[in-house]
């Protein structure tokens, strides 16, 4: 069960990482690096929730009993 879970894990950090991609490249997100020089907070959000769901995931996936 507790693989099962990591691996979910594992999953949606991986999702938030390729949708904090996508929203780095919006429009919105290219106006805000215009004018304060860096991507809005939603982006950064997504990049470093999937970022620490993909190394939590990872980890504990990867863990022996």
């Amino acid at each position: 069960m507790n693989k099962l879970f990591f691996l979910a894990l594992l999953v949606l950090g991986v999702v938030l990482i390729v949708l904090g991609v996508i929203a780095s490249d919006s429009i919105k997100s290219d106006f805000s690096r215009l004018f304060p020089g860096e991507p809005t907070d939603k982006t950064i959000w997504l990049l470093v929730g999937g970022a620490l769901s993909t190394v939590v995931g990872l980890a504990g996936a990867l863990r022996g009993k």
